[in-house]
């Protein structure tokens, strides 16, 4: 398909929390590739040229009505919202009302074949493969007050490392019964990026892989360059990409984990669930 199939010429593309951060990078990007873009999301929508539509990832029925008023076909589907510990709802906004978003999508049947979805996950969620069978006990709620309920039934589960290990173990243990459907399923997980949300936690998330940023001489993420990785997994390029979860994070992981990096080993084990 060449250079064509980075494009997204006659495609409708839903950003969830496409307000600041990646996922307005996101938004802005897949516009200027040739999208229709709608754009959810609790804040303001500032991004000329696109549809808005008001969202509370907490509200079930706040996100059936905003399904509804998206309507139509949607091609890309761009799950970005995202917020930090201590955040009322953190379950909900992180993962349980995307993944609601994303089955009301389907069941509508506005998410068809040839369609994908891209999350945005963290390299906080890499752990998810030690926790998979309590994962998969989470996984298998089949509906959103069922999932609400087994975090509320499971003391510390309602953080943000869980919520985004939740998020990468829903993309590789979903992504065949959604390929059976034609749909493509995939998350990147961002390293470090200078986002409102991390920037609010700048000591902690921003501080995180500095060392090795600066020995590599980069500089924290930007959202623009977490986007561009993120329009290119729901690509047509991308197409016979499915259920990954992509660490996006200039080699810091891989470096700790072989040794090249070794001040980061010990930081990369403990993502990893290896302490």
């Amino acid at each position: 398909m060449g250079a064509a199939s980075y494009r997204y010429d006659g495609k409708r593309a839903l950003v969830v929390g496409g307000a600041t951060g990646m996922g307005a990078a996101t938004a802005q990007l897949v516009k200027d590739l040739g999208a229709e873009v709608v754009v959810m999301d609790h804040a303001p929508v500032e991004l000329d040229g696109v549809t808005a539509i008001s969202l509370d990832l907490r509200d079930r029925a706040g996100i059936d009505a905003a399904v509804d008023e998206c309507g139509g076909r949607i091609d890309a589907l761009f799950s970005c919202a995202g917020v930090a510990d201590g955040t009322p709802g953190i379950e909900k906004i992180n993962f349980i009302g995307h993944r609601h978003l994303i089955d009301r999508a389907i069941d509508a049947g506005m998410l068809g074949r040839g369609s994908a979805i891209g999350m945005i996950s963290s390299s906080a969620g890499l752990a998810w493969e030690k926790n998979l069978e309590r994962l998969k006990e989470y996984l298998d709620t089949p509906d959103f007050d069922s999932a609400v309920a087994w975090v509320e039934a499971h003391p510390g589960t309602a953080d943000y490392m869980w919520s985004k290990q939740a998020v990468c173990a829903y993309v590789a243990r979903q992504s065949f019964a959604m390929l059976q459907k034609g749909i493509r399923l995939n998350a990147i997980l961002p390293g470090p990026t200078e986002t409102p949300l991390a920037l609010a936690n700048k000591d902690l998330w921003l501080e995180f892989g500095k060392d090795f940023r600066d020995a590599a001489g980069v500089d924290a993420s930007t959202p623009e360059e977490q986007a561009d990785v993120l329009a290119f997994v729901c690509s047509d390029a991308a197409r016979y990409l499915n259920g990954q979860t992509i660490i996006v994070d200039a080699g810091y992981t891989v470096a700790g984990a072989t040794g090249s990096f070794p001040a980061a080993t010990p930081a990369v084990d403990f993502l990893y669930g290896r302490y």
